[in-house]
């Protein structure tokens, strides 16, 4: 199977802007949630970031839950996260997240 050159290029961009976008919606969340913390959600934001492109090759998928951990360790509550696949069209059905009864 051949990788067209062009697809490969782009790779590392569509991965950036997915955590851009991530990372957005995670600062517009938790400032929402907790305005007088801007500058440490900022921060955090930014640490945890750093961490994900260390760790993998797609740091859009683990960085959510990096903050998430970080936010917790402040003993602050996580906020819910509303984020889109940008790999999809955005006319894609969003299906719900299970959530089990127990939690």
């Amino acid at each position: 199977m051949a990788i067209n050159p062009s697809t490969a290029a782009d790779f590392p961009r569509k991965v950036s802007r997915a955590l851009g976008q991530v990372k957005r919606e995670l600062q517009s969340n938790y400032e929402q949630a907790y305005p007088a913390l801007r500058e440490i959600i900022h921060l955090v934001l930014d640490e945890e970031e750093v961490k994900a492109r260390r760790l993998t090759p797609f740091p859009h998928l683990l960085f959510p839950d990096l903050v998430e951990a970080h936010i917790t360790k402040l003993s602050l509550q996580p906020v819910e996260i509303h984020h889109h696949d940008t790999t999809q069209p955005r006319e894609r059905a969003e299906f719900p997240i299970f959530q089990p009864a127990f939690a």
